[in-house]
């Protein structure tokens, strides 16, 4: 599934060419995209109108629209947002034969600009959706459900403690709950716990200051390197020009089962974390273990301590 540094990828890729565009048509060829809105209704609501700029919001795709409307994306597992100029024959952004048999084939929505372009959803598993919002209605969707940006200033040390605080949860699976940090995948999860040292099935809530400190960092830093990766393609993902990314080339636990550590030469080992395949180094990643609630001074008495 595409996560943060993939869309955020295609975010800053697509931004200079959809600002201050004009959506001459929307076609959706799936309705599932659309669902529950009917594939009509929201082409309807979307054609004829001005792409303002493009935001991102954990995974999610912002288009904002003018009258104060947004276009929300979710690419989910299998998702591709390719920019085509059909004119040319060729990708806009890049220099490369443009393929109609491997992209058309699994063409949800068609999106036809006022310069002659295409913006095309792709996905060949289907489960991939937008709905339009205007901004309070966007804000509520997300309550509750879209946790803080890993890459701005409300994410802190301190921030990541009071989410971790009493969580009995292992950090893989607290990294991966979107309410708490967003954008973090199961890729980039297994990658911030070994630069943070952290074994994946330690409590969420074992961490002390050092720890969530050290996992603050590492978030920050395995999310930056992914975008400078221009995302990792392993399956289905390529970025806005239909271009595979690099950040699969830079993993250091995720997908090397059975290969050395690049820190201590241990072999990489594979389990299952909520379902999700999990990599870690056994050696380097230490497993913390859960912390035990200090008694109340005044137990059993009225007021008084215990002797």
């Amino acid at each position: 599934m595409p996560e943060l540094p993939e869309v955020e990828t295609i975010r800053r890729q697509l931004e200079p060419e959809l600002e201050g565009r004009r959506i001459e048509g929307l076609e959706i060829l799936d309705e599932r995209w659309s669902r529950p809105r009917a594939p009509g209704e929201l082409a309807a609501a979307v054609s004829g109108r001005r792409v303002t700029g493009l935001d991102r919001r954990g995974k999610y795709l912002l288009m904002r629209l003018d009258r104060g409307e947004t276009l929300t994306m979710h690419l989910r597992m299998t998702g591709n947002l390719l920019i085509v100029d059909r004119l040319g024959g060729r990708f806009a952004a890049e220099e490369r034969l443009y393929r109609p048999s491997e992209e058309e084939r699994h063409l949800r929505a068609r999106f036809r600009l006022d310069d002659g372009r295409e913006l095309w959803f792709t996905d060949p598993r289907r489960f991939g959706e937008a709905f339009l919002l205007g901004d309070e209605a966007l804000e509520e969707r997300f309550r509750g459900r879209v946790g803080v940006e890993p890459l701005s200033e409300d994410f802190t040390p301190e921030a990541l403690a009071a989410m971790a605080a009493g969580r009995t949860a292992p950090l893989k699976s607290f990294l991966l709950n979107q309410a708490g940090v967003a954008g973090v995948g199961n890729i980039y999860a297994d990658e911030a716990l070994f630069r943070a040292r952290l074994h994946p099935l330690s409590p969420a809530g074992s961490m002390r200051s050092p720890h969530h400190e050290a996992l603050h960092d590492a978030v920050v830093e395995t999310l930056e390197a992914g975008i400078a990766g221009g995302g990792a393609s392993i399956d289905d993902y390529r970025d806005a020009r239909g271009e595979r990314g690099a950040m699969q080339e830079e993993f250091l636990v995720h997908t090397r089962e059975g290969k050395g550590c690049v820190a201590c030469g241990e072999s990489i080992r594979r389990i299952v974390v909520a379902g999700r395949s999990t990599y870690f180094c056994p050696s380097c990643q230490v497993r913390l273990r859960k912390r035990r609630r200090r008694r109340r001074a005044a137990e059993g008495g009225e007021g008084g301590a215990r002797r």
